[in-house]
């Protein structure tokens, strides 16, 4: 995917005032808690690509266990460059297997750090907990809510699955452990308001996810936040596509993102354009190697889930969500 990234990695100046791991500062209402992480990871993991300066920039966050090239290389980041739609990529620890406050960290820090560069207000489409982490960093470090205009969730993990307790018998990945029904990461996220005003969010989701059960819990609906909750069988009868197509190659769920991001406001079902239920691949898909990235992304997923080292329980909540 890094060939299609203009501007190359962004360093130095883009993460200019992100608090480093030594930095010690006092918590304040706008700002939230200091963060613990490092501004060096940005250095070599935060790429973004140029386009057109009266569009948003897009923060591409991948879903668990993959990083942005599977998840995104070679779908939405070509077809942004096509359409010159400003983006940015972050590739997230341990392929997103780690414990998600820790990572969310690292999303508030792109946030700040993409919204400083691009001088106006981002948007952020994510897959599955890349479509659900960005809320626990709207959540506690509240100025990054002026920073962005709107938050587009594929299969987003919102509400947990009941699919993940599967895969905790009797221990698993931080992350896993944490997108559970119930979890007391998720009881944290989703106590309170689960929008915020000024942004819009718009939820994109299939009945056959297969990964996010029930599928129904991607879903918002509280919060002063614009909602818009999106099955995709709903604006294509008949079309229902599996969790990772939805979040890599699905023409429905591209036809909405595009909507999301090209009008005020959360994606509509009545601007939809119906000639993409005909569709097999979104634009951006060379189909002749469709096949095989999707492999790829497929292996990762299965590779990573059996590879990454499993942790007896749950990370403990951070203090500052107690």
């Amino acid at each position: 995917m890094k060939g299609v990234l203009a501007t190359g990695v962004l360093a130095g100046a883009l993460v200019a005032g992100v608090v480093p791991t030594s930095a010690v500062a006092a918590r304040t209402p706008d700002t939230g808690p200091p963060l613990s992480v490092s501004t060096t990871w940005l250095d070599t993991n935060l790429a973004c690509a140029t386009g057109d300066t009266d569009k948003a920039t897009v923060l591409l966050l991948p879903g668990t266990t993959v990083n942005t090239d599977e998840n995104f290389g070679w779908n939405y980041a070509q077809a942004f460059s096509l359409e010159q739609q400003p983006f940015c990529t972050l590739d997230l620890p341990d392929r997103t297997m780690g414990d998600i406050q820790v990572a969310a960290e690292y999303v508030v820090a792109a946030i700040r750090a993409v919204y400083r560069h691009s001088g106006h207000k981002i948007a952020i489409l994510g897959h599955s907990q890349g479509g659900m982490i960005s809320r626990w960093a709207l959540k506690y470090w509240p100025d990054t809510r002026g920073m962005v205009d709107d938050l587009i969730g594929m299969a987003p993990s919102n509400h947990g699955t009941d699919r993940a307790i599967l895969l905790c018998s009797p221990d698993c990945a931080p992350a896993i452990w944490q997108q559970r029904t119930g979890s007391a990461f998720m009881n944290a996220l989703n106590a309170g308001p689960e929008t915020w005003p000024g942004i819009s969010y718009s939820v994109i989701y299939s009945m056959t996810d297969g990964i996010i059960v029930p599928p129904e819990s991607s879903e918002l609906t509280t919060g002063q936040g614009e909602i818009a909750n999106i099955v995709v069988s709903e604006a294509c009868p008949g079309r229902s596509p599996d969790h990772l197509s939805l979040g890599t190659h699905d023409p429905v769920t591209y036809a909405l993102v595009e909507d999301a991001l090209g009008h005020d406001g959360p994606a509509s079902r009545e601007r939809f354009d119906d000639a993409f239920c005909t569709a097999v691949f979104q634009p951006g898909v060379n189909q002749a190697f469709a096949a095989l990235h999707f492999s790829r992304a497929t292996s990762a997923v299965a590779a990573t889930i059996l590879l990454t080292a499993h942790v007896p329980r749950e990370p403990k909540t951070a203090p500052y969500a107690r």
